[in-house]
């Protein structure tokens, strides 16, 4: 591997232990304020009227907001209503998002003059943003209006970010909680997390990325001539450069775990991902948010050893994925050497397997991005993964199929891994003969059933419709053979897993895919969600239990071990038979 391969990893690394724990206190207490009680629940947050950094600043926003939205951020909500709220916003921002995109071609701002969106595309795109997948299955500067841009999906980009986060934030409520129902407000979580986190960390980031090339104007194509002109030619070559607002589109794809491109080329774009800077603090940002929230985690549960413990998990899976893919694509393709391609690093070359990378940034960078970007729900890319090598491609693959929680994306991640550690906790006290507890809440038969329920959804989601989609001779628009397999399991795993990214090649703008692709993703967001809600409001009933010599310490080495085992297991009983027809077979046919 490249120095500056390795240069860049630790980089990234050393710009997260700088960042993510300031980052993590300060949500910790953003969220132990989220709410004021007045609705007879004594056991709500004691520190609910405690100050916040840019309370002068922020509460006068919030308040305005709160009375034009009709709420009384005082009240919190029962995890039903809690759920009903996000499902209720979620279905409003689909629509309007649809309706954008069907009504674009006579709404302002469109100085392209791009139509309307097909019924089924705009079905698909808007259930992807408002789920905050962010498939694309269409080319954006050739499809979408820049009213549709900024009013549709970057707006979306912001909220279901929001939604994620204030989701997890409700479950930690449950677990810190001890006699009561009430998980929060969710309409004062979504307000809280943009305007104090995702909108002051997106603007910052937008700034930095104009100063270093990424465009944001509100400008159509603009026609230039080419310096290099064919003798022959009678009129002189032209070539249209698009512009749009793309700066305040991507810094918010990124920090908020979204990962839809303003371009078809996503991150490989040189306007929206101009040079190293901008390429290294994009990973940055893909992984921030979900670290610091683990933090956040051990400051709102009062035991930082819980969140250590996480943070581990998290960080050991995220490193070891990332290293894989880092040095499988740089090892090369081996049919390429047999054909006598020269694939070694050298003064000319970075070397490695640049078929499908960005020459810009390399196969190491390629490879340290797709660890990023698959091990949350970011989906975001800078090379194309369809070009991977069979190894190359099984890890990003397998990464998403963990159920993104490495470090997951902004929100959700902490929530799947923290359903994983009540499983492995449950398995633990199965093994010693006594009931199971995590953070003094014991774990029982109602919080297993959810479990399992938020577990299965997924995977059977995932391979049912990929079975469907190679079963189906009208949805049979894949490559043969073991690499066509691969493409359309990454494909539902992408879309089921919230994550976005794509495999390619695969006809993803047809009926049948713009369809069940649609709802994998409706089923990868809200039939997690709402278990996890549930959960929360299970152990928000109980009481706490007092630690004996028997209670399993959920904050050792041991434990971290155990989640790790239950990870690996779950997910390879799951997927392991369809992952050895894919990439497996295609490696070792090679």
């Amino acid at each position: 591997m490249p120095w500056q391969g390795l240069l860049q990893f630790f980089v990234l690394l050393l710009m997260l232990r700088v960042t993510v724990p300031p980052l993590g206190r300060y949500l910790a207490k953003v969220y132990s304020t989220g709410t004021h009680p007045t609705n007879a629940d004594p056991h709500a947050d004691a520190d609910a009227t405690q100050s916040v950094p840019g309370d002068r600043f922020f509460t006068p926003v919030e308040r305005v907001i709160y009375r034009i939205l009709g709420v009384d951020e005082r009240r919190e909500q029962r995890w039903n209503v809690y759920a009903l709220s996000l499902l209720a916003f979620s279905a409003v921002s689909f629509f309007v998002v649809y309706g954008l995109q069907r009504l674009q071609s006579i709404l302002p701002f469109n100085p392209t003059n791009r139509p309307a969106v097909t019924p089924w595309g705009a079905f698909n795109v808007a259930i992807s943003f408002v789920t905050n997948t962010n498939w694309q299955w269409y080319s954006g500067e050739q499809t979408m209006s820049h009213l549709t841009q900024m009013l549709g999906l970057a707006v979306q980009n912001f909220v279901s970010a929001a939604a994620g986060i204030a989701v997890v934030v409700a479950l930690i409520r449950g677990i810190t909680r001890t006699g009561t129902r009430h998980l929060g407000n969710f309409w004062v979580d979504l307000v809280r997390t943009v305007t104090r986190v995702l909108l002051p960390l997106s603007f910052v980031l937008a700034m930095v990325f104009v100063s270093q090339g990424v465009i944001q104007n509100l400008h159509g194509s603009t026609t230039a001539t080419t310096l290099e002109q064919p003798a022959a030619a009678a009129d002189s070559v032209t070539q249209s450069i698009p512009g749009g607002p793309v700066a305040s589109q991507i810094a918010i794809k990124q920090i908020g775990s979204n990962g839809g491109g303003f371009f078809n080329a996503n991150s490989a774009h040189p306007f929206e991902n101009p040079n190293g800077w901008t390429n290294i603090l994009s990973i940055w940002s893909i992984v921030v948010l979900p670290f610091a929230l683990v933090v956040a985690f051990g400051f709102l549960v009062k035991d930082r050893r819980q969140a250590r413990t996480v943070m581990v998990v998290m960080a050991g899976l995220f490193i070891s994925f990332s290293a894989f893919t880092m040095v499988a694509e740089q090892a090369g393709n081996p049919k390429l050497t047999t054909v006598g391609v020269d694939q070694s690093i050298s003064a000319y070359q970075s070397g490695g397997n640049l078929e499908g990378k960005e020459v810009r940034f390399g196969a190491a960078s390629c490879g340290l991005w797709a660890g990023a970007t698959t091990g949350t729900s970011n989906g975001s890319v800078n090379c194309m993964h369809d070009s991977f090598t069979a190894l190359g491609g099984m890890a990003p693959m397998v990464h998403i199929m963990l159920g993104e929680i490495s470090p997951g994306g902004v929100g959700v991640g902490l929530m799947g891994l923290l359903v994983y550690a009540l499983l492995a906790v449950f398995i633990a006290g199965l093994m010693v003969g006594r009931t199971p507890e995590y953070l003094g809440k014991k774990i029982q038969a109602a919080e297993m059933k959810l479990v399992t329920l938020y577990i299965l959804a997924v995977p059977t989601a995932l391979l049912g419709l990929s079975a469907a989609s190679v079963v189906i001779k009208s949805a049979n628009t894949f490559q043969p053979g073991p690499h066509g397999l691969s493409e359309v399991l990454y494909n539902f795993a992408s879309t089921t897993n919230n994550n976005g990214s794509a495999f390619a090649y695969m006809g993803t703008g047809t009926h049948w895919y713009t369809i069940t692709m649609g709802i994998s993703m409706i089923v990868g967001r809200f039939l997690l969600i709402i278990p996890a809600l549930a959960i929360g409001a299970s152990l928000a009933g109980k009481p706490r239990v007092p630690e004996t010599a028997g209670t399993l310490p959920t904050h050792t080495p041991l434990f971290a071990g155990l989640i790790v085992g239950v990870i690996v297991i779950v997910t390879g009983l799951t997927f392991f038979p369809a992952i050895a027809l894919g990439p497996i077979l295609e490696h070792l046919s090679r």
